[in-house]
């Protein structure tokens, strides 16, 4: 026998374990309860779970590492290689039912779920007391552990998350990455440990070419190898894209998109592992987001684009019909789709977990209302809160911290149809708004402006999840308010994030003091609005143009031109009409067209009441059929030509005030 000296080569299999302790970084807590639990203390089972790639292998290395040190025998039996059977299993791992001091450590338990069962109710059970078990997988253990009283004291469950920002940058300062790349690298791969290793030696390789890095497909193609697999279907890979691009997904959602397939692969998603579940439904960890996104949008561009559109329409719904308790939550999903590429989502919250919620006001809020709006903006303003406290007390609503109830904003959604003396007496903020209203495009019957008012201390002010909450309900209000014509906000900094958010929205500022920040709902409608503020397909941006503001009798005249132009579409292009809200929904097509086809449309709508049919037979016959004269369509309709002539000015009369209540509600308004 030929004892070891000095000189005996390095293993190879040293080398790699060197290798791995320099790169393992993080794991405080994790590694605090398995220190615990080694020396006799909190569990005799642990089970860590998380998804692919996350470092459950790396951190079982590390336990082996710990209990070696401590001088504990550790066994390890990896699920890729053994049989999922029980005496497979029992043949690998039986040393540990005879020694008290045995460390099992169970890795890759996904590839041997099967055995989940009978290793909870026939193995562990003659397991010594004194030992240590730590099974590690993708799946979190079976509900039946925490169900069963005996395994309270006895297990520990352990979901492993991404590394903390600090253990991020530590991991990829290990690799020597260069400066300029550890910044898109961490926005692509958070803090996936796989995700920063791969992400990184392609990093390196790509030095000095110039270009801001970015992933490439075949880093894309190999995170989702292991991270997700192949799907059993193409539905279910379907199901998956979808829950990448919504924020949160319900069974309600996926029926928009997959209604044959929806009950069937709801259930098959939230019982993966690749999924999360929050209050408003499920959701993916970021990385799998990210990497699916990614995957489609260069795979199958036009099934990402029709995908985002159904599920547009769905959201858009929703927020059209939500209760006014789920308004905010309904446009937060809306908003989620629309601009996710400037608001990904934050590493500290996670959706349906909501760190601060609204309140209506109540008799008691008032002085909590006093004592914030006093600590925003100080007592004169606080006496302006208190002024809308007893006027609207339906318009305000309070904010509160979740956790703890402690009140940290108030807002007021005034919705005011023309100006009573004491309101903007009492308020400069809502007397501003009232001024530059009347001073560009005043009120037409029956329209009214909308003006936010807020109160936030310094405290929170830069807390952007306090801003958003607020967001959300003002531009709920915004994208379902009839007959909206201004939205005016108050923005006491310039330069808040939030500020410099609604002008990405297309608000602008309007006064400076007080700071308003205003949008024309009448030049810009919802629709047209959500368009212009995020959509997937990449296409050249026509020039902006703010849509023409008519009173009833300018519309009126404008139409009756425009129908004596029918014939000539180059003369329509320079009709009023072309820049209304009537045609701003038109995206892609030309202004002059769109306006003649919606006068064909509308003479042939007035055809299907059949009291309106001499009026439609008059129309038709003046401006559809081409006759050159009004007494030759007289004649040609064997009416007398006074006839003739009030037949038609009564059908012009209805088109223009169908067309009208169009302008004024909406085009998806049924024609009065």
């Amino acid at each position: 026998m030929t004892s070891e000296t000095d000189d005996t080569p390095r293993s190879l299999e040293a080398h790699l374990r060197a290798a791995r302790e320099t790169a393992f970084t993080g794991r405080e807590e994790e590694l605090a309860v398995f220190t615990t639990a080694l020396h006799g203390g909190g569990c005799s089972v642990l089970y860590v779970h998380g998804p692919g790639g996350i470092g459950k292998s790396a951190l079982t290395r590390r336990f082996a590492h710990q209990a070696a040190a401590a001088r504990r025998p550790v066994r390890t039996v990896d699920g890729r290689m053994i049989a999922p059977t029980p005496a497979a299993f029992e043949a690998e791992a039986a040393p540990v039912l005879r020694d008290a001091d045995a460390v099992l450590l169970v890795d890759d338990f996904d590839r041997i779920q099967s055995l989940e069962a009978w290793l909870r109710e026939r193995f562990l059970p003659r397991v010594p007391l004194a030992a240590l078990v730590v099974i590690t997988g993708r799946n979190p253990p079976d509900p039946r552990w925490r169900a069963d009283p005996a395994w309270s004291g006895a297990l520990r469950v352990l979901p492993l998350r991404d590394l903390r920002p600090r253990d991020a940058h530590a991991l990829i300062d290990s690799r020597a990455v260069p400066a300029d790349t550890r910044e898109p690298l961490l926005a692509f791969a958070g803090g996936h440990p796989l995700a920063l290793l791969l992400g990184a030696a392609t990093a390196v390789k790509s030095d000095g070419t110039g270009r801001r890095w970015a992933p490439d497909q075949d880093l894309v193609a190999t995170l989702l190898d292991h991270l997700v697999g192949e799907p059993p279907s193409a539905a279910h890979r379907r199901a998956l894209e979808i829950c990448a691009h919504a924020h949160t997904t319900t069974e309600d959602l996926l029926r928009a998109a997959l209604p044959q397939d929806a009950t069937t692969v709801f259930r098959w998603l939230r019982r993966s592992p690749l999924m999360e579940s929050g209050g408003r439904g499920l959701f993916p960890h970021t990385l799998v987001r990210r990497l699916l996104e990614a995957d489609l949008r260069w795979r199958d561009p036009e099934q990402y684009a029709a995908m985002h559109d159904r599920l547009h329409a769905h959201l858009a719904h929703k927020v059209r019909t939500a209760s006014d308790a789920d308004l905010p939550g309904a446009v937060a999903a809306l908003l989620y789709l629309h601009h996710r590429d400037q608001e990904p989502q934050s590493p500290h919250g996670r959706p349906g977990e909501e760190e601060f919620h609204e309140e209506p006001i109540r008799e008691h809020d008032i002085g909590t209302l006093l004592r914030v709006a006093t600590a925003a903006e100080g007592a004169e303003s606080a006496s302006r809160a208190a002024f809308w406290a007893r006027h609207r007390p339906q318009a305000l609503r309070l904010y509160r911290r979740t956790a703890t109830g402690e009140p940290v904003a108030l807002s007021a959604w005034l919705r005011l149809t023309r100006p009573k003396e004491q309101e903007p007496a009492g308020d400069p903020v809502v007397a501003a708004a009232w001024a530059h209203a009347r001073a560009t495009t005043p009120l037409r019957a029956g329209e009214h402006v909308a003006v936010n008012r807020l109160w936030v201390p310094p405290a929170h002010q830069a807390n952007p999840r306090v801003m958003d909450a607020i967001q959300h309900r003002v531009i709920g209000h915004c994208l379902r308010s009839e007959r909206i014509a201004w939205s005016y906000l108050q923005m006491p900094d310039p330069d808040h994030p939030w500020a410099r958010r609604l002008r990405h929205y297309g608000m602008y500022e309007v006064s400076a003091e007080p700071r308003l920040l205003a949008h024309d709902w009448r030049a810009v409608p919802a629709q047209a609005w959500l368009q212009r503020t995020g959509h997937p397909r990449p296409a050249p941006q026509a020039p902006a143009v703010e849509l023409a503001v008519l009173s009833e009798a300018e519309f009126t005249d404008a139409v009756r031109k425009a129908l004596r132009l029918l014939p000539r579409p180059d003369a329509l292009a320079a009709s009023p009409l072309t820049r209304t809200r009537l045609i701003a929904e038109h995206t892609g097509h030309d202004p002059a067209a769109a306006l003649g086809d919606l006068l064909r449309r509308a003479i042939d709508d007035l055809g299907e009441d059949p009291r309106a049919a001499k009026f439609h037979r008059a129309l038709t016959i003046t401006f559809l059929r081409g006759t050159p004269t009004q007494e030759l369509a007289a004649e040609r309709l064997g009416l007398p030509f006074t006839t003739y002539r009030r037949h038609l000015a009564t059908g012009i009369e209805r088109l223009c005030a169908g067309l009208w209540h169009r302008e004024l509600y909406g085009t998806g308004a049924p024609a009065r």
